[in-house]
């Protein structure tokens, strides 16, 4: 990594789409503390996206653990590498087990017409799919019994997560809209994209 060539920010409850290239960096950073952000990223080519997308049950198969460690790579459907996790200034709590959250995730919660990270990625590249994201910074235990506890991101100010980029592709970020449960603390806030090359 040398410099950042570019900052997007991303505002509360909403997704921003960045093109990088292979070997680019890309860095998620969390500006406000205590924000989840849903990460996804698809192959790019000279003639726009595929279908061919980071999946979160080809890493872990890939991994063999819940969440990549630091130099190992996230993979496509095609168990293709397609991001590697570089660095971590965070305390190191992310998720690949969570769906993204979407209109009827809102609905059964009593709040229809919710902004959403499903809906955040269908606005930024109008896929209709939305695959399982990297849920950076998010904190869902497994507990007894296998349960799932939903606990508020532990990151603070400027916390961070760097990956390097391994084939072209388009990295979405959504600043989860989550604000019905303890996962983004108080509210949900701002995050940012840094392109590195």
């Amino acid at each position: 990594m040398t410099q950042t060539i570019s900052r997007t920010t991303v505002p509360a409850r909403t997704g921003r789409a960045v093109q990088v290239q292979r070997g680019d960096h890309i860095r998620v950073v969390d500006l406000a503390g205590a924000q989840v952000g849903d990460l996804f990223a698809y192959v790019a080519t000279p003639d726009g996206i595929t279908a061919e997308h980071l999946s979160a049950s080809h890493t872990r198969a890939a991994v063999s653990r819940l969440f990549p460690a630091v130099g190992e790579a996230f993979v496509t459907d095609r168990r293709r590498p397609i991001l590697t996790l570089v660095e971590d200034t965070s305390p190191g709590v992310h998720d690949l087990l969570i769906a993204a959250c979407d209109d009827a995730r809102y609905a059964a919660l009593g709040v229809p017409d919710h902004p959403s990270c499903a809906r955040n990625l269908r606005d930024a590249l109008g896929v209709d799919v939305v695959p399982q994201p990297v849920n950076v910074f998010m904190r869902i235990p497994i507990g007894a019994g296998n349960t799932l506890d939903w606990l508020p991101a532990a990151t603070r100010p400027g916390d961070s997560i760097t990956f390097r980029v391994e084939l072209d592709c388009v990295v979405v970020v959504s600043a989860c809209p989550q604000d019905l449960t303890v996962i983004n603390g108080a509210a949900p806030t701002d995050l940012a994209i840094d392109v590195l090359r």
